[in-house]
């Protein structure tokens, strides 16, 4: 029994680990830079650990890291909302090893703003 314990344990540490290791920091984007710009949603994953839009940045492919779905949903914001080909005004900061990745503070739909941190 105790080595079944210390199994679990050690499957448990290790499933821990691996989200960590997965896990978007703020640390990898360079909030010395913000960046506010209008785009629309080439493509949208919205899906955990944190919804994932796609947008054109300065004529380039760009990854947008937005809240978790949980937060954007608490916060009033749905996949419906922010669709493909959805107009919208971003406020974020660029990964700092990554050229085309940014991580977004806020996203503005329409008149709305949504707060994402």
């Amino acid at each position: 029994m105790a080595k079944l314990k210390n199994i679990s344990l050690a499957l448990a540490l290790l499933a821990c680990a691996s989200f960590t290791i997965l896990h978007h920091g703020w640390a990898d984007y360079d909030q010395t830079k913000p960046t506010d710009f209008k785009a629309k949603i080439e493509d949208l994953t919205y899906e955990n650990p944190h919804v994932l839009a796609k947008v054109k940045y300065n004529k380039e492919l760009t990854t947008v890291y937005l809240a978790p779905v949980t937060r954007m949903e608490s916060r009033g914001l749905n996949a419906d909302m922010i669709k493909k080909g959805t107009m919208v005004r971003l406020v974020a900061y660029p990964h700092k090893t990554e050229k085309n990745e940014m991580r977004a503070e806020r996203i503005f739909v329409g008149s709305e703003k949504y707060e994402l941190r």
